[in-house]
């Protein structure tokens, strides 16, 4: 879908090379600019999945020779993303207004925290931070237990990545027509909080307020996480009274008179303690075997391993090549061919092909 748009990707961390990720995954030539003579992050691998489908060119962002490399490169670009604290790419000389200068179509995106311009833009933080001030941590984990979410996924990867992803494909859209570039300031504090709004549209009905566990996702018996006999977990997320009803059928429930109370919020303590031993009497294999493929809204909670070997995954979700376990590109496309994981670039691997391409060839 992206065949023939260049993004030049300047190496950071996370959310940064996400986007860019996507982006290669979607068809663009994606140029990652490692630091020459630099080492793997420490946790991560020689050759990383969030690499896979990239070209890799080895730069020294203070040297003045590759700088000028640096500028070349962008003046073939379409877009650029970096991930420095507000400021970093201007001291290098290589911020938005040097950049546009050599091509005025650039769509330059920047991944941050805090954004580009606020009271903490020159902090650290990490996923969790941005995502408590900014409130969408408010409701994650059952009442009375500490806000926990899954690693990563609410702000770096939601609220982040995929913001930066969203900002530069609508810059690119409009370069396209107006040959105008733009600069995307894409904060996890602003992408993980314009995430709430759908449960903005619910507190605007009454069913969301500011006391966790009484409200309608994070309170009821009928949305959590119970464990089983082994260890194993069950989820249950049954909103829709018809679909509460054959939770209930199936779990025996029916005729049960505080159970038929779905939406009594005194009773979703008691209930969820007597679901709670139910689960409990049995593995996830039994529940699993009584849910599954029904109406009832219930699944079992499975590791990345398992979900590898689940049915579901006929869809060829998750994928493992040359043993490294990941996730196929998504959205799909009604035209795509079938996906087979490209492998990840070796730091500077390209850098050769990469100056000669662009006419700077070095003795």
């Amino acid at each position: 879908m992206l065949k023939g748009i260049r993004i030049i990707e300047v190496e950071g961390l996370g959310p940064g090379p996400f986007a860019a990720m996507w982006l290669a995954d979607m068809g663009a030539d994606v140029i990652c600019v490692h630091r020459k003579g630099g080492g793997v992050t420490p946790g991560m691998p020689e050759r990383s999945v969030l690499d896979r489908g990239k070209r890799s060119i080895e730069l020294d962002l203070k040297d003045p020779d590759d700088i000028e490399t640096f500028l070349a490169l962008v003046a073939t670009a379409d877009g650029l993303i970096e991930g420095f604290r507000p400021g970093v790419m201007e001291r290098l000389g290589i911020g938005p207004e040097a950049c546009q200068a050599v091509n005025p179509a650039l769509v330059f995106g920047r991944m941050t925290g805090w954004g580009q311009n606020s009271a903490l833009s020159q902090s650290a933080g990490h996923d969790l931070n941005y995502i408590s001030l900014s409130g969408a941590l408010w409701y994650a984990s059952n009442p009375g237990d500490a806000p926990l979410t899954p690693a990563t996924l609410v702000g770096d990867i939601g609220g982040g990545a995929m913001y930066l992803a969203a900002g530069m494909l609508a810059g690119l859209l409009r370069a396209k027509t107006s040959g105008e570039g733009t600069v995307v300031d894409a904060a996890i504090y602003d992408g993980s909080a314009h995430m709430m709004n759908l449960l903005m549209s619910i507190r605007q009905a009454g069913g969301f307020g500011d006391t966790r566990g009484q409200n309608l996702l994070d309170g009821p018996h009928w949305s959590r996480s119970y464990v089983c006999a082994d260890g194993g977990y069950m989820t249950v997320q049954c909103l829709e009274p018809k679909f509460y009803a054959q939770f209930l059928s199936l779990m025996g429930l029916s005729q049960d008179d505080d159970f038929k109370r779905q939406f009594d919020k005194r009773l979703w303590p008691v209930l969820t303690g007597r679901l709670a031993g139910v689960f409990a009497s049995q593995p996830r294999a039994h529940w699993a075997e009584i849910f599954n493929a029904t109406d009832a809204c219930v699944a079992p909670v499975l590791s990345p391993t398992e979900a590898l070997h689940h049915p579901m995954n006929a869809r060829g979700t998750w994928v493992e090549a040359d043993g490294i376990l990941q996730a196929a590109p998504a959205p799909r496309f009604s035209d795509q061919t079938d996906w087979q994981a490209p492998q990840s670039p070796e730091r500077g691997q390209h850098t050769t092909d990469i100056l000669a391409e662009l006419g700077r060839n070095k003795d």
